[in-house]
């Protein structure tokens, strides 16, 4: 863990960049502390880039796994081309497969380094080679890289087994489902990939539909990778409705709620339409967090990453894919789902998941109710414009399980725009970075760092460049609430 306490000693200052948050080889989040550094980083800016000592997993290689890439093209011209470590062989064929696809004139082949399957591609493949890493979330992690290296011990694949076995057990007991209908997977993004397959295999040849403003990578995965994606932003029933008869998706997807808007679709009335149609629905509660919401009694499916909340502490990638007990696909889907996943869970990263997850219910607790006091001083304040958060949402609302919370992630944009939240951002006194759901304070301007490449489409769909995006984490309320007025007077 941090040898800094993050919560008392965040990286805000601009002689912060590029810092690990936390404070280890397996962070997945990277100190941008300043506007400008967020910009630089989205620019490719060298500057910028030479500092980074981490970055979130799928947008990148961890140090650790960038190592090994770089021995697999050693026996290579490095300038030519790059190297993408996967856990297992099935995984690096999938991203061959990508590749061979995407860009038949570009070389791409399987080389194994240090026992690690690696996708070796020429300058004309490495964007494809990119895109299938970012959007499946099936690359190596970073512990599996650290024992490669020899940098750490290989536990025993019994405590391996017994980690997973505990956590199916744990999420299952949080979903109210059963343990065998629970996967686990090296990210979120990796759940949603086995639940494309599935969905693929139960309705092959027809493009998913995102409901609501999207997850980057969300809309992008079955747009690049499977079948094809498309957005729908309406969802009132009457159009829904049409829109669906029209359409035929092979399944609808949703977020509970949206990020970065934090808003939720009627996913009772959705459901009802879609099922009616025939066309399964698969949810993403990893911001509502499922010890707030119960989504099953609707969703067929739901991918969650356990990255943010769950795990907490900011250094473990994984992600889970639970069935339904409710689905009517709910035999088809266990059978779908029964082989060997491209990339199950590595031992390490699990005994590690295990370990950090064990005090979840009282973490979210705490988070819920931080979250939910810092919301409500922002709506007081008049610097605010406007404040974005499940309190605000009936349909969330309606999801709720007793005694649940709202989760741990708010947004809000400031009166004065655009300048004002630059000067908000650089004085602001929390970590400031990527991902969410972390035990510390976490910042950032999140559609420069999810939509830089579409600013206007994110501005036509009501999402401005200066909204600031705010994981809440468990500082105490009234000193986070004075390193925000501290903030304000920038």
């Amino acid at each position: 863990m941090s040898t800094r306490n993050l919560l008392n000693k965040p990286y805000w200052r601009g002689q912060d960049l590029g810092q690990a948050m936390p404070d280890s080889p397996h962070a997945v989040s990277v100190a941008l502390p300043r506007w400008e550094d967020v910009i630089a980083y989205e620019e490719k800016d060298p500057a910028c880039i030479n500092k980074l000592q981490a970055i979130y997993p799928r947008f990148g290689l961890n140090p650790l796994v960038f190592e090994i890439a770089q021995n697999a093209c050693k026996k290579y011209d490095s300038n030519e081309f790059c190297a993408w470590p996967y856990p297992t062989l099935s995984a690096a064929r999938k991203a061959n497969e990508h590749c061979q696809k995407t860009k038949v004139n570009g070389k791409a082949f399987i080389t194994k380094t240090l026992g690690i399957n690696c996708l070796v591609t020429d300058n004309t493949a490495s964007s494809a080679a990119r895109e299938f890493w970012q959007h499946t979330g099936l690359g190596a992690s970073s512990r599996l890289a650290a024992i490669a290296l020899n940098r750490d011990k290989a536990p025993s694949p019994s405590d391996g087994k017994n980690a997973r076995l505990t956590l199916r057990q744990r999420l299952a007991s949080i979903y109210c489902c059963e343990p065998k209908n629970v996967e686990l997977h090296p990210s979120g993004m990796a759940a949603l990939t086995r639940a494309l397959e599935a969905i693929t295999a139960l309705n092959p040849g027809k493009p998913t539909l995102q409901l609501g403003f999207p997850y980057v990578d969300v809309l992008k995965l079955p747009k690049v990778v499977f079948q094809g994606g498309d957005l729908l932003l309406r969802t009132e029933p009457s159009y829904l409705k049409s829109e669906l008869d029209k359409r035929k998706p092979a399944a609808v997807i949703v977020e509970l709620p949206s990020n970065p808007m934090l808003q939720c679709i009627d996913l009772p009335t959705v459901a009802k339409i879609a099922h009616q149609q025939g066309i399964p629905v698969i949810a993403d509660d990893t911001i509502g967090s499922a010890l707030n919401i119960d989504a099953l009694p609707y969703a067929d499916l739901i991918f969650s990453s356990l990255t943010k909340s769950f795990a907490g502490r900011g250094d473990i990638l994984a992600g889970a894919l639970v069935i339904s007990p409710f689905s009517r696909w709910k035999k088809e889907l266990e059978e779908l789902l029964s082989d060997i996943a491209l990339a199950p869970l590595s031992d390490p990263d699990a005994i590690a998941l295990e370990e950090t997850s064990r005090d979840f219910p009282k973490r979210q607790l705490l988070l819920n109710e931080a979250c939910l006091k810092l919301r409500n001083r922002l709506k007081n304040h008049p610097c605010v414009k406007r404040v974005l958060h499940p309190r605000s949402c009936q349909n969330f609302q309606a999801l709720m399980r007793p005694a649940a919370g709202y989760g741990c992630l708010l947004s809000f944009e400031l009166v004065e725009g655009l300048p004002k939240a630059k000067r908000f951002y650089n004085a602001l006194e929390v970590c400031k970075g990527p991902s969410l759901g972390t035990n510390f304070t976490l910042a950032c301007p999140y559609v420069l760092l999810a939509h830089y490449n579409e600013l206007n489409w994110a501005q036509k769909c009501g999402v401005n460049t200066h909204l600031l995006r705010v994981s809440v984490g468990l500082e105490d309320p009234e000193k986070l609430w004075e390193r925000f007025l501290k903030a304000f007077k920038a």
